[in-house]
């Protein structure tokens, strides 16, 4: 395990949020389940508890679950992406904010819909100010698949941000989760984990497949 960290994961309640707060638990670090319904967040906190036989989890609303970490991951749909963020600046000054968002426009989710911005995550660093250190990550793994802490996701996770000490820390806690973490350098070059959502889910559809993913050729 890299550092033992706290963190605070946002939109937790869902299929990504729970599943990756489930790996950094089952590694050893500190997690809140956040959510607007902090007795919904305790419930999803209960849950993965459960498959751990540990107490590693917790669940409280969006803000309190901020205030105690001092890493924040965001994993809500993307036309909650920044009124979500909005709501919770106080607490995020001189901490790590993971975007995990991806700028899907439904119905036509398997077609690049890029913000202007070029990036959701280049757009939320903007709102956030440059107190916040923006990651990028966590955009192309398979959801589904979390929850099976025995199952190896061939997927790599392309780690993107201005601030290089806070890209390696995110790159450690993909591994934490049982995944490779690709250093892909910085914010900018979001745009191209969160175009190929739609890329994938495209490839998914055609070949009728589940979980279509990345892999960087030529690393050891």
């Amino acid at each position: 395990m890299s550092e033992q960290r706290t963190i605070a994961v946002i939109g937790g309640t869902g299929a990504e949020g729970s599943g990756l707060a489930l790996r950094w638990a089952n590694a050893g670090h500190r997690v809140f389940i956040g959510s607007r319904d902090a007795a919904k967040a305790q419930a999803t906190a209960d849950e993965l508890n459960a498959i751990l036989g540990t107490s590693a989890l917790s669940g409280a609303t969006n803000a309190d679950a901020v205030a105690l970490a001092d890493i924040v991951v965001l994993t809500v749909p993307y036309a909650s992406q920044l009124s979500t963020v909005e709501g919770l600046a106080g607490n995020l000054e001189g901490k790590i904010l993971v975007d995990v968002t991806v700028p899907l426009v439904p119905p036509k989710v398997s077609t690049v819909q890029l913000p202007p911005s070029d990036s959701a995550a280049v757009a939320l660093q903007t709102l956030v100010g440059p107190g916040v250190k923006v990651v990028s990550a966590f955009q192309n793994i398979s959801a589904h698949k979390l929850k099976k802490l025995d199952h190896k996701i061939p997927c790599d996770v392309l780690v993107c941000c201005d601030d290089k000490d806070a890209r390696l820390i995110v790159v450690g806690l993909a591994q934490d989760a049982g995944l490779r973490g690709i250093n892909a350098g910085p914010l900018a070059n979001s745009t191209v984990a969160e175009s190929l959502t739609s890329v994938l889910i495209w490839i998914n559809r055609t070949y009728k497949i589940p979980d279509a993913g990345i892999v960087i050729t030529g690393l050891d």
